[in-house]
This record gives C-alpha cells, structure tokens and sequence, in this order.
C-alpha cells in the first residue's frame, strides 16, 4: 500500500473533497433559513402589527436605528403581511438551498433577507461583528457564485439535459 492509499493520489482525493466543499454551508444555511420560515410562521405573537415580540413592535424599535429606516418604513406599512412575505422567503430560500433547486436564485433571495436584516435590525450591533446578518450575508457569496453542483436538483438538470441534447445530436447526425 502506498502513502497515498487506495483512493488514488493525494491530490486526487483533495480535488474529490473540495467537489463537496460547499455542502456543510449549503446544509447549515438551508436548515437555518427553512427554521426561521417556520419558526415566524408558527409564532402568533411574531406575526402581529403590536404587541411583545410582534414584529410590528421590533421594527419600531429599530427605525432610528436602521441605516436605511425607509426599508423598515415599508415593513410598517403592513407589518403582518411582511412578516408573513418574510417567513414564506425564508422557507424557500432554504428549501431551494436544501434541495440545490434553483440554487443560485436561492441563494441571492438569502442575501437579499440577510443585507435587508443587516441594514435594519442589526445595524446599530456593535462591533459589527456580533451581528449575525452581515455574517449570513458573506455566507450566501459563496453559493451564488458556485450554485449546487452536487447532490441537488439543479445538478440533476443538468445531467438529464446534457443527455438530451446528445441524444438528439446523435440522432440528427445519424438518421
């Protein structure tokens, strides 16, 4: 048996693991966000114009604080309803994520929850770096940029396309 094993080289074995390199933060971030969807949907409280632990209430309390206190301004113009668009976002941000369907398009919706919470709720969190939206925002980069190449729906797509288009090639070619 050789130092590298029976899995081929060294190196071919980091390229195989670095394939699967996303998956950690794919499934962290999926689980996070399908959580949070269900979490404020099955919380009356959170889902409320006023009241303790509204969202109506929250988003009074952090309005003078927001950098942008516009983006707060229109989630008080109907605070149930966002709260509900919010939730509905979150949960399928994270079943898209969970799944790889549509991945990159989830993953943007994820930063878009993120940068939004980060400019408004989390903003007056100092250091900036106790506030966990700005982190969840850096988190989603990497997911927009690569997708879900693996063990996903769109890599499913992907692999039942190609398959068609040679398929059809071949029978054009040959027929």
């Amino acid at each position: 048996m050789t130092l590298t094993g029976r899995g081929g080289t060294a190196e071919e074995r980091r390229a195989a693991l670095s394939r699967y390199a996303l998956l950690p933060l794919r499934l962290f971030l999926g689980i996070t966000f399908v959580y949070a969807g269900v979490d404020k949907l099955t919380d009356s409280a959170f889902l409320a114009a006023q009241g303790q632990g509204s969202l109506g209430e929250l988003m009074r309390s952090v309005r003078d604080t927001a950098a942008i206190p516009g983006l707060v301004d229109l989630g008080l113009k109907s605070p149930v309803s966002f709260g509900y668009a919010l939730a509905l976002g979150e949960l399928a941000v994270g079943l898209g994520t969970l799944f790889g369907a549509f991945a990159r398009v989830a993953a943007a919706g994820g930063a878009l929850i993120s940068l939004t919470l980060w400019l408004t709720v989390s903003w007056p969190t100092t250091p900036y770096y106790y506030g966990n939206d700005l982190a969840y925002l850096m988190a989603w980069l990497p997911l927009i940029l690569a997708g879900a190449p693996l063990l996903s729906v769109d890599a499913m797509w992907a692999r039942g396309g190609r398959g068609r288009a040679r398929r059809g090639r071949r029978g054009r070619l040959f027929s």
